[in-house]
């Protein structure tokens, strides 16, 4: 248990100095700010590795599939890299909402600020009950296997998917219902009052838009990170770390989304590959490192042949 509110004081301690005193002022994130932001964020989730491995170690905190240290750490850093790589879409979806919204660049830092807080929030929230549900009923391990190769084959089939358009979505139309929306920005206010009457802001709209689309991506990324381990220390901590470097990550990629393209294939290889091992877990065992090698593999050859792809299209100079 201290183990578990350490954690979450210091999380809360960081998102409180990163309002508070790093990003106090708003401001436009400059590509450089983000990769320095992004280069923080991965070392610090790589490194904490080590820290599971100490808390293992030492049984610090409760171990319910007496895990090994060794073996806690690749799982965790498994984890890690199946949440970073499934915010991919995650990010394509928030730069959607900013550009139809009209949010300016110099406030989107704040809107996913309180998105984090939502998602940690909600995330937790998935990732008790899908616990509970895998040691209480070990069936479920098929069901969500059984989504996740679901997912991946619809991926793979559907060749250009409807552009989404938050205005058009429920979301905005049940919003609208509850409280007046306005168009109007007002500085990095959610709410503002006009004629003694109470407006939602499009910051506001395009925050509730993110929270949501967010519970939808961890549909995916909860049951994933689930076949690799039902730790709910592991499973939280790896969720958390990603979900934190996800801001910094939105505005290093954002203007190169495109570039990022053919990524989709290494999810849709990532989704097979963990929805077969959660149908397949009584026949196969599969070790630790297979897992975390073929996930970042996966990962690597798609950027370098996303990278490749993009650079032969684009216009050569003469």
């Amino acid at each position: 248990m201290i183990v578990w509110i350490s954690f979450l004081a210091a999380i809360l301690l960081f998102l409180g100095l990163d309002l508070g005193v790093f990003n106090k002022t708003p401001h436009i994130v400059s590509t450089k700010e983000a990769s320095k932001w992004t280069a923080i964020f991965v070392t610090i989730s790589l490194l904490f590795s080590g820290v599971i491995y100490w808390l293992y170690g030492n049984n610090y905190i409760a171990n319910p599939d007496e895990l090994k240290p060794a073996a806690a750490s690749i799982k965790y850093l498994t984890g890690y890299l199946i949440e970073l790589s499934l915010s991919v879409d995650n990010i394509f979806v928030i730069a959607i909402i900013f550009s139809s919204f009209k949010i300016p660049q110099k406030l989107q830092h704040r809107v996913l600020f309180w998105g984090i807080i939502g998602a940690i929030v909600f995330r937790g929230l998935m990732i008790y009950f899908g616990v509970l549900l895998i040691n209480k009923f070990s069936w479920t391990t098929y069901l969500f296997g059984g989504f996740l190769i679901f997912t991946a084959i619809k991926m793979l089939l559907t060749k250009e998917e409807e552009e989404f358009k938050p205005k058009n979505s429920l979301i905005y139309k049940l919003l609208g219902k509850i409280i007046p929306i306005t168009n109007y920005v007002e500085k990095e206010h959610f709410f503002v009052k006009i004629e003694n009457k109470t407006f939602a802001t499009p910051l506001f709209v395009a925050l509730i838009v993110i929270e949501v689309m967010d519970v939808l991506f961890a549909l995916d990324s909860v049951p994933a990170i689930l076949a690799i381990t039902s730790d709910p220390f592991l499973v939280f901590s790896s969720n958390i770390f990603a979900i934190l470097g996800l801001r910094s990550m939105y505005f290093f990629l954002a203007h190169m989304l495109e570039k990022f393209a053919h990524l989709e294939y290494s999810l849709i290889a990532i989704l097979s590959f963990v929805g077969l091992k959660m149908l397949l877990k009584d026949f196969i065992e599969i070790p630790e490192w297979v897992s975390l090698t073929f996930i970042a593999l996966s990962l690597i050859t798609g950027v370098i042949v996303s990278l490749q792809l993009s650079n032969d299209k684009s216009p050569k100079k003469k």
